[in-house]
């Protein structure tokens, strides 16, 4: 999906194509948010000011590019789970047996397309914690960029809570569900909060309220 142009992928995403969707979609604005922090951290590398921070921030951008490098492997992984359910989908359910088999198909497509929308989550919840630290060593010529990173991470988490919650659903598989929406709601309340808490305190630093 990422091998296309920006521009493909926006006309892609805005057309009836199953494949990217709202999990693809917030994988991308997860990876464009944590993007916006090594663009902080690039900026603070090599200015005396910080120069007794450097060491971390070199620490800080590693972790962010193999954050970045997981949310756009997730664009794609997202786009190869909810294409089976997708055709899941579409089956004809014109006899009881035809029923039968639709729903035997949805209920196994359900799982992946539902697990991998949950790891986006966590993984934007990784990108938001690691936007805390760039707010309190990042340079502060950009740290507006900071703000913005984190709002769009927090974004792309709610985007993939709602992915989660479209085929948790529709699952049968009662033990899986009750597991999977656990792990939402820790990943959702610690995210939300933290996110919310950064950007608060870059405002604050821009003059803000």
């Amino acid at each position: 999906m990422l091998d296309k142009s920006c521009k493909e992928f926006i006309e892609l995403l805005s057309s009836k194509a199953p494949v990217p969707g709202g999990g693809g979609a917030s994988a991308y604005v997860g990876a464009l948010g944590m993007a916006l922090g090594c663009m902080v951290g690039n900026l603070t590398l090599g200015k005396k000011k910080y120069a007794d921070v450097e060491e971390d921030i070199k620490e800080l951008l590693h972790k962010s590019e193999e954050i970045i490098q997981e949310l756009n492997d997730l664009v794609e992984k997202d786009a190869k789970a909810f294409y089976p359910l997708s055709q899941a989908y579409g089956l004809s359910v014109n006899t009881p047996e035809e029923k039968e088999s639709k729903e035997a198909a949805l209920q196994q497509a359900l799982t992946e397309a539902t697990l991998v929308p949950l790891q986006i989550a966590e993984v934007c919840k990784k990108a938001i914690d690691l936007h805390q630290l760039y707010a309190e060593k990042g340079t502060r010529i950009a740290i507006s960029d900071v703000g913005v990173g984190v709002a769009f991470c927090k974004a792309a988490l709610q985007g993939a809570k709602l992915n989660v919650l479209i085929n948790t659903a529709l699952m049968k598989d009662e033990e899986l569900k009750k597991v999977v929406l656990k792990r939402l709601e820790e990943i959702e309340s610690a995210g939300i909060k933290k996110a919310d808490f950064i950007y608060e305190q870059v405002e604050k630093m821009l003059g803000g309220k």
